[in-house]
């Protein structure tokens, strides 16, 4: 690098990328705390130890296919001219650039990094859904398929600006309410359908039974270790520094995913004002509930992801504090419903927040440019700027959220889940579901040197879920 001005930016950005990925680490932390937490001591360590094998697992997986799928498949099958990349649409270096050391390219390496930090979020929110009964092998081989094949052609579709739902259908979804939190909850509950519920989860009735966190301040900390990382998260989608300027003459500024132009102040504005809607709609609809006050602030800042580059806080915050109060509803429809044992509400605060979210920004942002036009890429399918981009709109909009939370989400997990359990792999054994997890192998115990005395409560819950485990057996 011999021009002062052109290094200092690529210095920049490489340096801006590795600190949104610092920061980002702090959701793994924070899944992994928030977890634990609600686990039962008797399960706490494998739940443990299942969300930490993501990091290897994910992270060597997306370095061997799953990066490449994010250049390679930015077209739809028989969907603007095929499936291959578009020479125009090659914004970053493809796959072959990272397998060797080069000095000149200082940037694909932390832009790698933050996309599989999305890789391991993504893996995470179904892991604390299906916890407590999940064998690790079966979470690792569906946290591999989320991880580093269904999101990341989501977002080939989705979020790169060349993607054919952005260029046809007028997509948006500037921080990820689709293409990381709809699919992974529609994943989940895909998932959740062929695992079943946990033993004693439900009444002899048919009611639900609350199966209370073991350390509810480990709950708590963990979502507010997930609040920290997921603002580094916003940052990582934006670029630092781009020249959006066109024809029009050199005109730099940071851009979201989509090479439109944005601000980190903008979307500060919108992220806390998202989170305080979110928060104060979790604590009136649960009545103070602590872990709903703190989920709904994250399901907040979801359902208003979609569109945060556009919105105006006061919109932000209203977002987040109406969808909290639907998705809250939901939940617990669901649950009565088809006893579904979501064990820490993430089909709601992910995937409904999600889809929503997306639904949402294709209203309130209709007319505003998706992304900038693509040389070669089919016309919009649902009309353009006056300018030639293509628009944002209702439509399109709802059919993403659809291939987001439907198509790349729950039928993948259901597939998945349904061909694991036919091999008798997807979940474990119920002696060992009724004794706990960690009883187990080398997990060990939680807390050693405290001894624990059961109540009544945990008593009958026992033998209710033995019931339950000798008649499904």
């Amino acid at each position: 690098m011999t021009d002062l001005p052109s290094a200092l930016n690529t210095l920049f950005t490489e340096f801006y990328y590795w600190v949104t990925v610092v920061m980002m680490f702090l959701i793994h932390a924070g899944f992994a705390t928030y977890e634990v937490g609600v686990a039962r001591p008797k399960n706490a360590i494998k739940t443990l130890s299942k969300n930490i094998m993501v990091i290897p697992v994910v992270t060597v997986t997306f370095f061997f296919f799953g990066w490449w799928i994010y250049f390679a498949f930015v077209n739809g099958p028989f969907i603007n001219n095929g499936m291959g990349l578009p020479e125009s649409a090659n914004i970053f270096y493809a796959w072959s650039d990272i397998m060797g050391p080069n000095l000149q390219d200082r940037i694909t390496g932390v832009f790698w990094a933050a996309f599989l930090l999305f890789s391991w979020t993504a893996a995470s929110i179904i892991s604390g859904a299906t916890i407590e009964r999940i064998r690790v092998g079966a979470f690792l081989v569906i946290a591999v398929m989320i991880g580093s094949v269904t999101w990341i052609i989501d977002a080939a579709w989705g979020w790169s600006p060349a993607g054919w739902m952005v260029q046809l259908l007028g997509y948006h979804d500037a921080y990820a309410s689709g293409v990381i939190h709809a699919i992974a909850g529609g994943t989940a509950l895909g998932v959740l359908l062929v695992l079943g519920r946990r033993a004693g989860r439900f009444g002899a009735d048919g009611e639900p039974r609350v199966i209370k966190p073991h350390n509810v301040w480990m709950t708590s900390l963990g979502l507010l270790l997930i609040y920290t990382g997921f603002w580094g998260f916003y940052a990582a989608c934006n670029i630092p520094v781009w020249d959006i300027g066109g024809d029009a003459g050199p005109f730099f500024s940071a851009t979201n995913i989509y090479l439109m132009p944005t601000t980190l102040s903008a979307i500060t504005f919108n992220f806390l004002m998202s989170l305080a809607g979110g928060m104060m709609a979790g604590y009136l609809i649960s009545k103070g509930d602590v872990y709903w006050t703190l989920s709904g602030g994250l399901a907040g800042i979801i359902s208003a992801s979609a569109g945060n580059d556009l919105y105006h806080p006061i919109q932000a915050m209203i977002i987040g504090g109406v969808v909290v109060v639907i998705i809250y509803k939901a939940h617990y429809y669901v649950e009565r419903r088809w006893k579904l044992d979501d064990a820490v509400g993430a089909v709601a605060v992910h995937g409904y927040a999600g889809f929503l979210g997306v639904v949402i920004a294709g209203f309130l942002l209709w007319g505003y440019p998706a992304a900038a036009p693509i040389e070669g890429s089919a016309a919009p399918w649902f009309g353009v700027t006056p300018d030639g981009f293509p628009a944002v709109n209702p439509i399109g909009n709802f059919l993403g959220a659809i291939i987001m939370f439907g198509v790349l989400g729950f039928i993948p997990g259901y597939i998945a889940a349904r061909v694991l359990d036919a091999m008798k792999l997807l979940r474990v054994p119920p002696e060992i579901e009724l004794a706990g997890l960690d009883a187990f192998g080398a997990a060990g115990d939680l807390y050693p040197y405290f001894a624990h005395v059961e109540t009544d409560y945990e008593s009958t819950e026992r033998a209710e879920a033995a019931d339950f485990l000798s008649g499904r057996s």
